[in-house]
């Protein structure tokens, strides 16, 4: 675990267990991601610690650009952050809170990595097997990658399975090595 992670857990699990109380969970998911997104920008972060900024002036500003996507308690959390010097944590706040939201929800977020594209019936039948062996809900998500030559690889939490030529050739090599 990074520094970075065990700093932003107890704001990921003090803003889950509010948004669980009020039942704001989406809600919250929208505007963490908003937030992280302002806090990643380039520009954002080179403002972020500048000591030649006003800490209430570039909370404004920050807060600006969140426009009214940003609720109040939102905006208390990016106060909160600004004062703690822990603003440049919003992204691992975010990502943090997704897994606590998808664990509270039975659910688990799962990638399948495709040398080409892969058609409605068999996402169902990846999403319909996962489901089964994890027991959870499936947030299934694609992409292609062509280096994989052939197969897929499926990640889901923890769980990697490797199906791709490439997987299979590197393990293939692997035996022949020893």
């Amino acid at each position: 675990m990074t520094e970075r992670t065990t700093l932003a857990r107890p704001y990921a699990e003090a803003v889950f267990r509010l948004a669980r109380e009020r039942k704001t969970l989406k809600a919250w998911s929208e505007m963490l991601q908003l937030a992280a997104a302002v806090a990643a920008d380039p520009k954002i972060t080179a403002l972020i610690d500048n000591p030649r900024v006003p800490r209430n002036r570039f909370v404004d500003f920050f807060l600006d650009v969140g426009g009214k996507k940003l609720d109040q308690d939102a905006a208390n959390l990016v106060r909160l952050l600004s004062d703690n010097h822990r603003l440049a944590l919003l992204p691992e706040i975010a990502a943090l809170y997704e897994a606590l939201r998808a664990q509270a929800e039975n659910r688990v977020e799962a990638e399948v990595v495709s040398a080409a594209a892969i058609n409605e019936t068999q996402l169902k039948d990846i999403a319909a097997a996962l489901k089964k062996r994890l027991g959870r809900d499936i947030d299934l998500h694609t992409r292609i990658d062509p280096s994989l030559v052939g197969g897929i690889v499926i990640r889901a939490g923890d769980l990697v399975i490797d199906g791709s030529v490439q997987g299979k050739l590197r393990l293939l090599a692997t035996h022949l090595n020893r």
